[in-house]
């Protein structure tokens, strides 16, 4: 992808990185010196989505080696120098291969690394997002001189089409800042007129609980945003106990030291998030991506992050999660169900690793619990989300006593609002076709499993019925040929000799048993 190529178009639309990629070893193939494994790649629950790509040992040794920094031990086979040419090692290998894949591709986080995505999906992954993002950068900065790069911040966060810069003003060299460069994503269904304007008023936002945009830009493909730097990190990297400029594996995916919160800090922070949400609501925007990544603490006061990630319409880390849960289909209930993911986290000091959740850790928080069980639990997962509103008034948050209580409201020119109202219902549209799409497939799967079921019982109940008419057929036959041998010795006929052994029933082409009658 050269610079200012547009993001990839699938299907009508921006390519959607959080779909998950499944990944099957269809057969393998056998060269002069090597092995190939033909590896059939599907991109959501479509199989007319799909592509072939092959890959030897060695490119699945490469990819082991970008991962390992995440400090997870993943099911590799080991080389083998001697005999690896050998059938049946070769078919061992692909067993092993395969669970390697699958551990790839249900990891969370090791699903959506680049080196992934390039190892499952080259066409689509081939370019070098980092170089574009320096391009993109460069340009900005020579149109305005005041910035200048403190040092690139590489992978610190899971998104593969946005890239991170540390920066500071050069008339406040003390202050540093952060400045990202996003694609746009699938979910952009602003006009470029629009979500200029959007994101404009989103730097005019002076909300306690949201973290404030020092600068935006966006052009057709993409957007340049700063903000404040926090030494300190995200909440979760509070929560892991990491350093923020670390790559996201490194820190998340095999966090050694982490630690839920006190509940005298679940209930603040809950509250303060809760309150941005609101802000965000009242004022017509959407945002859809609550996670503890997204949330700064600073003198224990908590912002929320990336509150334009709505408007650019880039998808949310979550998005896999919550397009299984057919009631979660408009932002608020998406927000809400984020809330619940983020409160887990904040107290059992790790995501949950599946939802829904209906049995939760022993914590002395019943209150806390409560909260989960009615956003988590298999039964609010089934019925409906509560509102932010109806969440702040629980008995975890309503008592918690706001330092910044004044009330913030924000501003939005009708035009724009009557815009980000129809760009909601279009993005609350998109995710009801998907969760249709995965109902569907989920219903098609069981009944083939189903249907596949019962071809088995009634194979099996024929089988029986012709063994027992084979059985029956040979039974029949013996008691025939013993009165046939009475008969004849009642009659004086001489006595046929004693037979070597039993007669053994031979199948004949009609499928039942012939006997073998041994005469003179």
């Amino acid at each position: 992808m050269s610079f200012l190529e547009k993001p990839v178009v699938h299907g009508g639309l921006l390519l959607d990185d959080t779909v998950p990629l499944t990944a099957t070893i269809e057969t393998s193939q056998n060269l002069q010196s090597h092995t190939e494994y033909i590896i059939r790649v599907q991109r959501g629950v479509s199989s007319d989505n799909s592509w072939q790509v092959i890959r030897r040992y060695s490119d699945f040794d490469v990819l082991n080696s970008t991962l390992m920094i995440s400090g997870i031990t993943l099911p590799l086979p080991p080389k083998k120098l001697i005999g690896n040419m050998d059938r049946e090692f070769i078919a061992e290998r692909q067993r092993g291969l395969q669970a390697y894949l699958d551990s790839i591709t249900q990891h969370p986080l090791l699903s959506v690394a680049l080196s992934v995505k390039k190892f499952l999906d080259p066409n689509n992954y081939s370019a070098n997002y980092t170089e574009i993002a320096l391009q993109q950068v460069s340009m900005f900065f020579r149109s305005d001189p005041k910035w200048e790069v403190v040092e690139p911040l590489r992978d610190i966060g899971w998104r593969l089409r946005k890239k991170y810069f540390l920066i500071k003003n050069k008339e406040q060299a003390k202050e540093r800042y952060l400045l990202s460069w996003v694609d746009l994503g699938p979910d952009k269904f602003l006009s470029d007129k629009d979500l200029q304007s959007a994101v404009k008023l989103l730097t005019s936002v002076t909300s306690p609980f949201i973290c404030p945009l020092i600068f935006s830009s966006t052009n057709e493909s993409s957007a340049l945003l700063i903000r404040p730097f926090s030494e300190k990190g995200s909440l979760r990297d509070q929560i892991c106990k990491v350093k923020p400029k670390e790559m996201y594996l490194k820190k998340y995916c095999n966090p050694k030291k982490t630690q839920g919160l006190e509940l005298l800090h679940i209930k603040l922070y809950g509250r303060q998030i809760l309150e941005g949400l609101k802000v965000l609501h009242d004022g017509g925007l959407f945002y859809g991506h609550l996670h503890a990544g997204n949330v700064l603490v600073e003198d224990d006061v908590c912002q929320l992050l990336d509150v334009e990630n709505g408007v650019l319409g880039v998808p949310s880390v979550l998005r896999p999660a919550f397009t299984q849960l057919r009631k979660i289909n408009t932002i608020e209930s998406v927000d809400v169900f984020c809330f619940g993911h983020l409160l887990y986290e904040m107290t059992y000091g790790q995501p949950p690793e599946t939802v829904p959740v209906d049995e939760y850790p022993s914590v002395p928080y019943t209150t806390v619990v409560s909260v989960l069980q009615s956003i988590l639990s298999t039964e609010a997962c089934k019925s409906r989300m509560p509102t932010v509103t109806q969440l702040i008034q629980t008995h975890l948050f309503n008592d918690v006593q706001l330092q910044h209580s004044e009330k913030v409201h924000i501003r939005v020119p009708s035009r724009l609002k009557e815009a980000l109202k129809t760009a909601k219902e279009s993005l609350e549209k998109r995710l009801q076709e998907e969760q249709r799409l995965l109902h569907q497939h989920r219903r098609l799967t069981r009944a083939q499993s189903h249907h596949g079921s019962e071809e088995q019982k009634k194979r099996r109940k024929i089988l029986a019925r012709k063994q027992k008419s084979r059985q029956s057929a040979y039974e029949n036959e013996e008691d025939a040929s013993v009165r046939n041998n009475n008969n004849n010795s009642g009659s004086g006929a001489s006595s046929p000799p004693t037979c070597p052994s039993s007669p053994t029933p031979i199948a004949s082409s009609s499928g039942f048993s012939a006997v073998v009658v041994w005469e003179n």
